[in-house]
């Protein structure tokens, strides 16, 4: 959230980005809150010792590419197109 605020763009996903922010933890990848998720269910599931729930990390970062994150670069790229 300071990093956001810091680059004066919306906190809150549902409301349009106003700016790209690149510092913080977002200088290591661009979508920091995705890969915790990912690596959040592989302790889960080394912590549960269920080789189920290590396997649907794979569908779980896939659905993650192709449903958030190319969706959402498609709607930065548009958008700060149409700022320029």
């Amino acid at each position: 959230m300071v990093t956001f605020k810091k680059a004066g763009t919306n906190v809150n996903p549902s409301e349009p980005a106003l700016t790209i922010v690149r510092g913080g933890p977002f200088r290591f990848t661009r979508n920091p809150m995705y890969l915790a998720l990912c690596l959040l269910q592989v302790a889960l599931g080394f912590f549960l010792n269920d080789w189920i729930t290590l396997l649907f990390v794979v569908p779980l970062a896939l659905i993650m590419h192709y449903g958030v994150i190319l969706r959402k670069k498609g709607y930065l790229t548009a958008n700060s197109a149409n700022r320029i």
